[in-house]
């Protein structure tokens, strides 16, 4: 681990070279029309340089060299262990740029600089490696067949794919879909958030130095509603990958029908509930893990645990010692490597999540920790880690997704009125349970309507487990072996022997 400063990141910000330019087929290359936006640091409100305004014409040229590229063959008809080579490469140069990238990263997103180089970085190379070391071990299926047929069931990488990502997890969240995408032989047309561009296009030319042929990966930096939408609604791309809220999952399902049918999945939006019965193994542990599940990344995370249910036997045991471990959360200078809560990613986003706090006051609840904006003498965009206790599931800051370090503490009093409000939400992301009772754990997990649920922990799970959701969270899977299903198409080939 590096043992920079904050003088020294601070240094390096100032001599940082920033590219903002959309990549096609190997090189750097202005949008089409010309067009850029600011690219507005979270951090400070520096101007960190102008990035390309991609668009509909942009999204034909990707699109275009995408699909001349995976029909010749150089990428998507490699040998799975030629792949594997390279992804391997590609994982080691974003280990290599470490400390770059999560510059970048934390600059461009606002998240501690300890996070980004600890997390981030790593996870993300992870990614890329996990995906490129199963790729020669996947077998294809023989039918179970008379003796004069033979049945095959094979995989085939399903074509051009557009990858719509978050700001939230910029880097990470782009190698969870790179991963399977590329280790499987397809073209993928990159769109990050106009919010957070700057690794994507960092990491392209790194794609193309590790080996991957050029047209192989291309990154569309711009708007959702320009290239994304075109993106979307081109009739050449054959799978659509996104992750973001739920309002926009909904519109690209309808993109998708009003096109080529294409393949949409979607990870969306979550309201996750952590729910802490009285006969929890440590309290201290569960306050201190409640505490993370809120404040880590700022609550900028789908399955923030943005919703505490606590068993009403222990609640005035229990939220004391919340409130307290939330105190070692406290917003700082994110390129100090002290700091674990930085900005928000923008003043749009700041103000929003600061609308939620006025929501919970005018609906009744009770503020007891935070709630307020700070370091506004910096420039950047902070908000207090926030506790609303006496919440009710029906309130607005307990039904939507807030984005933001907002914690509402809702009290029960049976597992079964427990899991009633948990799965009282239009989204089933992930759920935590603690308890020392291994029969109610499991129970309760079964009963809960959610894709990840983590037993006396929060955020469990590594490359090994899926990860997705139910109901309006989402389709399909990002991580594990699962994650390939979406970036493959199966054929039975029936042979008459």
């Amino acid at each position: 681990m590096t043992t920079l400063t904050r003088a020294d990141w601070e240094q390096r910000a100032q001599n940082l070279k920033i590219e903002g330019r959309a990549f096609i087929h190997g090189e750097y290359t202005a949008a089409v029309s010309g067009a850029t936006f600011d690219c507005i640091s979270p951090v400070d409100g520096r101007l960190l340089g102008q990035v390309a305004s991609c668009d509909a014409a942009d999204a034909e040229l990707a699109v275009q060299d995408a699909r001349a590229t995976f029909n010749s063959g150089v990428w998507s008809r490699l040998a799975p262990v030629a792949r594997k080579e390279v992804m391997i490469r590609f994982a080691a140069l974003l280990e290599k740029h470490a400390e770059e990238l999560a510059l970048l990263e934390t600059l461009d997103m606002g998240k501690p600089i300890s996070d980004s180089l600890s997390i981030d970085v790593p996870g993300a190379a992870r990614s890329l490696s996990w995906s490129g070391e199963a790729i020669d071990k996947i077998y294809d299926e023989v039918a179970a067949t008379p003796h004069n047929e033979l049945g095959l069931v094979t995989r085939e990488p399903i074509g051009v794919v557009a990858a719509i990502v978050p700001w939230n997890f910029p880097l990470l969240m782009s190698c969870w879909k790179l991963g399977p995408a590329l280790s499987t032989g397809n073209s993928v047309i990159l769109k990050p958030s106009e919010k957070s561009p700057l690794t994507a296009i960092r990491i392209a030319q790194l794609a193309i130095e590790a080996g991957i042929p050029a047209g192989v990966f291309n990154v569309l930096p711009g708007y959702g509603h320009t290239v994304g939408k075109a993106l979307a609604l081109h009739m050449d791309v054959d799978t659509l990958v996104f992750t973001g809220s739920t309002k926009i999952a909904k519109q690209l399902m309808v993109y998708a029908g009003e096109s080529n049918m294409k393949r949409v999945w979607l990870e969306a939006g979550g309201k996750s509930p952590n729910i802490v019965f009285a006969d929890a193994p440590d309290l201290q542990a569960a306050a201190e893990s409640a505490a993370g599940a809120i404040a880590f990344n700022q609550g900028e995370v789908c399955t923030a645990g943005s919703r505490l249910l606590v068993e009403r036997s222990i609640h005035d045991q229990f939220l004391p010692l919340v409130i307290e471990a939330l105190k070692g959360w406290k917003p700082g200078n994110p390129l100090d490597p002290e700091t674990n809560v930085g900005a928000l990613v923008d003043t749009q986003q700041m103000n929003n999540v600061l609308s939620y706090i006025e929501a919970g006051h005018a609906d009744g609840a009770k503020l007891v920790a935070g709630g307020k904006r700070t370091l506004q003498e910096t420039g950047g965009t902070y908000v207090e880690p926030t506790i609303f206790d006496g919440v009710s599931n029906a309130m607005k800051i307990a039904r939507e997704e807030i984005f933001g370090p907002v914690l509402a503490v809702i009290t029960f009093d049976s597992v079964e009125e427990a899991v009633n409000i948990a799965n009282d939400s239009p989204y089933g992301l992930a759920a935590a349970v603690w308890t020392s009772n291994l029969s109610k754990a499991h129970l309760t997990a079964k009963a809960l309507r959610a894709g990840s649920v983590w037993i006396n922990q929060y955020d469990g799970g590594d490359m090994t487990a899926p990860f997705g959701g139910f109901k309006q969270s989402g389709n399909g899977r990002d991580k594990s072996l699962h994650a390939f299903d979406k970036y493959t198409e199966l054929k039975a080939t029936w042979i008459k022997l």
